[in-house]
């Protein structure tokens, strides 16, 4: 059997950093770890290659070799997904679909030859079976979580490391949490479950073996969900891993605000090479975070423990969200000061959208205010439904508060604020590598000679020099993300 895996090309957005990774030699942020482990479950003696729309091209050849192409995707690869359907069907091979995308919206693929929903380790050994008894069905589902303390270390042979910014692995499915908005608890569960810590260390040790010395994202909804666990078991033999080898890589994750309330595990995941972390504040509106059941940011100083955060040396990245019915008209610049003042470099602000399943679709369903299905992409400066807000008063605002964070003037200043008070947690990885002098040469020309931002640039970097020199390579990094960032907005602002 030959099984073509394919993952969809994402379109530009604020996460793909395209217009970033163009100063450097990489071709995508990361790898489809989604796929790689639905690699490592397929039966030892299947062919199996994979294609990677984002780094490589998905030929004829590729289409011929292929029995079957196993395709995964989200809902922002959407467009990609289709292209990539139209195109299997007329080279005659068929397509097995599962993930996201598939999993809420599988009504919308009529065509595909094969459904594995939900979460592989409980399907696709179930249509594997099948199918090499030669009478697959079109649709697998299931009505409980994975014991994902069975999932398999994720086969890494079939891509090139070297074209990704991070490696990934997952350590918990599932968040406690259920924000209206939000499809996690619909697509994991609500019950954070942990693979073993020997899992984590055995993926770590793969990685390390096939020569990664870089960061490596934990791709974890909410990492923080069993925080016993983290503190008791998984940190202490991440620290231990490190120590022992080095230091070679450093973390980057996603976790709620909660994070901050808790120094023991913030001091645990710092030792453990932790420097990132995403966190969901949506909105410093407390009517607006109390309309869409965000209850673990309600009653806090959202600045304060975003600071706090920072101070015990982690890049705070976050995302926030206008639209929601309880947003007044001032919510525009409530944002805007709320996140010049926090020193969050990478704030992804987005428009309000109803995802497929979502307890904000449902009722937007039964107020009759869905418009049509999302893009995926919440910076597109689309809405999927009927606002509170006067729509045009809502896109403008929109508009504004883009506008305003990423002038040059205000990106560099946020930066600097960051900069200003950023202790870096210890490791090894050197800032010097060939790709980071490369960037920084492309930063000098691209930034500080062609790009209008470049007496900002020049500002940041001679502030840098003179008042935080060892933060010179984040200083240029940062100055390269709000390259990418200006170019994903400015053709809609």
């Amino acid at each position: 059997m030959k099984i073509l895996l394919v993952y969809p090309e994402f379109p530009e957005t604020f996460w793909s950093f395209k217009h970033a990774l163009k100063f450097t030699f990489k071709k995508a942020t990361s790898p489809p770890l989604g796929l790689l482990t639905v690699a490592a479950m397929l039966p030892a003696e299947w062919e199996k290659k994979l294609v990677d729309m984002n780094v490589s091209t998905l030929g004829e050849k590729d289409l011929k070799w292929a029995d079957f192409v196993f395709l995964s995707a989200m809902a922002v690869q959407k467009d990609s997904v289709k292209n990539v359907i139209r195109r299997c069907r007329e080279a005659g091979v068929k397509v097995v679909a599962g993930g996201p995308l598939f999993t809420t919206g599988y009504r919308e693929f009529p065509e595909v030859d094969h459904l594995v929903l939900n979460e592989a380790e409980i399907t696709l050994p179930r249509f594997i079976e099948d199918l090499e008894k030669g009478s697959p069905e079109r649709m697998y589902t299931a009505g409980h979580w994975a014991d994902i303390k069975e999932s398999p270390v994720p086969d890494w042979k079939v891509l090139k490391m070297g074209k990704y910014a991070t490696a990934s692995i997952q350590y918990s499915r599932g968040c406690p949490f259920h924000c209206e908005f939000c499809d996690i608890s619909l697509l994991c569960g609500r019950v954070p479950r942990t693979k073993e810590t020997a899992q984590v260390i055995r993926e770590l040790d793969n990685l390390y073996r096939l020569g990664w010395r870089d960061t490596v994202f934990i791709v974890d909804d909410n990492f923080i969900g069993n925080k016993k666990k983290l503190k008791t078991e998984v940190l202490p033999a991440m620290i231990d891993w490190m120590e022992t080898k080095g230091r070679p890589f450093s973390f980057f994750t996603q976790a709620s605000i909660e994070l901050a309330d808790d120094e023991e595990l913030m001091r645990l995941m710092s030792r453990a090479g932790f420097d990132s972390v995403f966190v969901g504040i949506e909105s410093p509106n407390e009517t607006s975070l109390d309309e869409c059941s965000k209850m673990q940011n309600k009653n806090r100083d959202l600045l304060a423990s975003v600071k706090r955060i920072q101070r015990f040396g982690f890049q705070v990245q976050a995302g926030f969200i206008v639209g929601f019915d309880s947003d007044p008209v001032t919510i525009f610049d409530t944002q805007i000061n709320f996140i010049q003042k926090s020193g969050i470099v990478s704030a992804m602000v987005g428009l309000l959208n109803a995802l497929p399943g979502t307890q904000l679709y449902k009722r937007l369903e039964k107020e009759k205010r869905l418009l049509k299905d999302t893009s995926g992409n919440n910076t597109d400066f689309t809405i999927n439904f009927i606002p509170k807000m006067d729509h045009d008063v809502l896109i403008n605002g929109y508009k504004r508060v883009l506008n305003t964070l990423y002038s040059p003037k205000n990106y560099y200043a946020r930066v600097r604020t960051f900069l200003k008070d950023y202790i870096r947690p210890q490791k090894s990885i050197l800032n010097s590598s060939l790709d980071h002098v490369y960037a920084f040469l492309k930063s000098l020309a691209y930034l500080g000679i062609i790009g209008r931002e470049r007496v900002q640039y020049w500002k940041l970097l001679f502030w840098t020099i003179f008042r935080r020199p060892r933060m010179l390579p984040l200083a240029v990094t940062f100055a390269i993300y709000g390259f990418h960032f200006r170019k994903i907005f400015e053709k809609n602002i």
